[in-house]
């Protein structure tokens, strides 16, 4: 290597690290041995696990976070002719789903400094259409939910928390997922996982009863249909895997916690995100910002060679998307694309060694003072 060259690190710190040992083999081992696969034991013992920690009276496991986001909506009835008032900041299965009970999706601005959706915002674009309100808990952080509950109730809008980034994650003594009806996702990224699975919870039973037939093509007694469903079940093996991971979520939050506190303590070269008072934070996504969409760029490069994994959640707003641009026409929203030009993020999973995070927080810091335009608020 010439003299001054700079060597690319061997093993990449990954942005995310699934963190599955023996618990996890023995489980799926033990349902291999069992001879129920389908849905079953397991799957019932997960919905009870969630119920337990979420805090809901009901919780119904599916096949992934994105047909949980597309049968809650069902399940409460919204299809064409409906408005479902939602962010542009988020994942593309936020939108998606809406789209594909028909109704359209309503984005509304978000808030600079949790990157959430802004109460103000939603409420102004309330129209006689509007049937529900889906604010998303971006990257683990709790909503404004005492807002979009009022705001629900005075309104008489259906509330869907998509809290498939936060489980784990809490306002006050209650968790997410608890305030209307929740979404959580068990992708294999994600806090806790199935390798991919999804979870609703509620406190309305019939609700619970509507998303159990949608789930499984509309039956409830074998080879009886009530309704249109679908195939939509979660196999006993990934809810094994769900109920050993399950077993060490306080510990996982609690480590995910402790990193993002010493990113924090420690990275000045970038705007950090904050905690909000009376909010447990989940993190499942540690995201910075730089001054713009180029010096992000540059950084996440530099940090890409220096051998520490990166992530831009989401380098286009949903509006901005072409499908979707197609649909609603032009909107302006200020806030959310100068933030998908901003963010990117670190690795916070609480696989990071002690040696991980320090080289983290090195490596940033040599990004130098001109990424981030200290004028912004943080």
């Amino acid at each position: 290597m010439k003299h001054g060259a700079r060597a690319v690190r061997d093993v990449l710190i990954p942005l995310s690290r699934p963190s599955i040992g023996a618990a996890e083999e023995f489980a799926v081992a033990e349902v291999l041995h069992s001879g129920m696969l389908a849905q079953g034991p397991k799957t019932a013992e997960l919905e009870d696990r969630f119920c337990e920690v979420v805090g809901t009276r009901f919780a119904v496991a599916v096949s992934s976070g994105t047909t949980a986001l597309y049968l809650a909506l069902l399940a409460h009835g919204i299809g064409a002719g409906d408005e479902v008032i939602t962010t542009p900041f988020t994942f593309i299965a936020t939108a998606n789903s809406i789209l594909l009970t028909g109704a359209r999706p309503v984005f509304a601005d978000i808030d600079e400094g949790t990157f959430n959706l802004s109460p103000q915002a939603v409420e102004a674009a309330i129209t006689n259409r509007t049937k529900a309100i889906m604010p998303v808990h971006l990257y683990g952080r709790p909503c404004d939910l005492d807002a979009f509950v009022g705001i629900a109730r005075r309104h008489e809008l259906i509330l869907i928390e998509d809290a498939a980034q936060a489980l784990g994650a809490r306002l006050g003594d209650r968790s997410v997922g608890s305030f209307g009806t929740g979404i959580f996702s068990l992708y294999a990224t994600k806090n806790v996982t199935a390798a991919e699975g999804g979870i609703i919870t509620s406190h309305d039973p019939a609700i619970a009863a509507r998303l159990r037939l949608l789930r499984n093509h509309g039956m409830r007694t074998r080879y009886h249909y009530e309704m249109l469903g679908f195939n939509a079940r979660m196999s006993d093996l990934h809810a094994a895997i769900a109920i050993a991971q399950m077993d060490r979520l306080s510990d996982f939050v609690a480590q995910r916690r402790a990193n993002a506190e010493f990113l924090s303590r420690h990275i000045h070269t970038v705007i950090t995100p904050q905690n909000t008072i009376g909010a447990q934070h989940a993190w499942h996504q540690y995201t910075v910002r730089a001054k713009d969409a180029n010096t992000r760029n540059a950084a996440v490069a530099r940090l890409t060679k220096a051998g520490v994994g990166t992530g831009i959640f989401y380098p286009v707003a949903l509006h901005r998307q072409p499908h979707i641009d197609k649909l609603i026409g032009e909107v302006h929203l200020p806030v959310s694309e100068q933030m998908a030009g901003q963010v990117f993020s670190l690795p916070v999973h609480p696989s990071l060694s002690k040696d991980e995070l320090r080289i983290i927080v090195s490596e940033v810091n040599k990004l130098g003072l001109s990424c981030t335009d200290q004028t912004l608020s943080s």
